[in-house]
């Protein structure tokens, strides 16, 4: 996996309770770029805005593919950690090395197994669509990623949704 780019951040992350389920503890944030920050390779400027938030709050990194070659420049515009990986494989790893609980946020078919790691996976069905291996293998399915960021904002918000 290359990297670019790793900020060291207070990772306060969230503790939230969740009634019928283990309490939720995340620390860290694990993002595809493509098809769910970025539509054609471009972050919209509300999204920008929300992981700029979330990055305070968590570590957040993306692992990407690059398929727009988009990704470098915008990660260092954040000061965000950044691996382009090479394999599906890499993603997953990623995830597993995280200690101290992680989400997750993807929408394709090489998320799946990310999603599938992560304590809290959350799949984007945006103008792109969503592989249908990362939809079930997440916990929430949002219409877009600036809803899934904003659940990590507001995390009572979880509860309405994952509650038993």
């Amino acid at each position: 996996m290359g990297e670019t780019n790793p900020k060291k951040s207070p990772a306060i992350g969230i503790d939230q309770e969740i009634p019928g389920r283990e309490p939720l503890h995340i620390r860290h944030l694990v993002l595809d770029f493509n098809g769910t920050l970025a539509e054609d390779g471009q972050v919209a400027a509300s999204t920008a805005r929300r992981l700029a938030q979330v990055a305070e709050r968590f570590h957040a990194l993306i692992a990407t593919a690059d398929t727009y070659g988009t990704v470098t420049s915008f990660a260092e515009r954040l000061g965000m950690e950044c691996h382009v990986i090479r394999a599906t494989r890499d993603k997953e790893a990623l995830v597993r090395s995280l200690p101290g609980g992680v989400a997750a946020i993807g929408n394709g078919a090489n998320d799946r197994a990310m999603l599938e790691a992560a304590d809290l996976a959350i799949a984007v069905i945006g103008p792109e669509g969503a592989a249908l291996g990362a939809v079930l293998a997440a916990n929430i399915v949002v219409r877009h990623i600036d809803d899934g960021l904003d659940l990590l904002l507001y995390p009572s918000r979880l509860v309405a949704t994952l509650r038993e």
